[in-house]
């Protein structure tokens, strides 16, 4: 028994671990800095963008440090996170709004696991969704 109330602990920390991991890396498409995104990307991450088209840790960091002359705003709604052992499911979703005035919304699922003692992101797939499906 206290074997398990250790692991919901534990659990429970990576859970507030990777909600405000992902706030840091939504938020960072208005501030520019890459620093979540460098913590938090595996170096094997890979993710599949809105157009389907793949990309890497390398590109997301410099896709960050553009993405302010893109976006005004860019916040986390809702985090869930499930876990399967030492790899998590994150699906949330979050509100964006261009430079333009356009204002939208990106539900998404990020695969965590845990390697060497650190939590991190190793896939991500993002959609575009209307704003009303919440």
């Amino acid at each position: 028994m206290l074997c398990q109330c250790a692991r919901h602990y534990d659990q429970k920390e990576a859970e507030c671990y990777i909600v405000e991991s992902e706030r840091q890396w939504a938020e960072s498409a208005a501030s520019g800095d890459p620093s979540a995104v460098e913590r938090i990307l595996a170096d094997d991450f890979l993710g599949v963008d809105p157009k389907g088209r793949l990309y890497d840790k390398a590109k997301m960091i410099a896709d960050t440090r553009n993405a302010p002359q893109y976006f005004v705003s860019n916040h986390v709604n809702e985090v869930k996170v499930r876990f399967y052992g030492d790899t998590a499911i994150a699906h949330g979703d979050e509100s964006w709004e261009r430079r333009t005035g356009e204002r939208g919304r990106f539900v998404w699922t990020d695969t965590w696991i845990q390697r060497d003692g650190r939590w991190q992101i190793v896939a991500a797939e993002d959609l575009i969704a209307p704003e009303s499906s919440r």
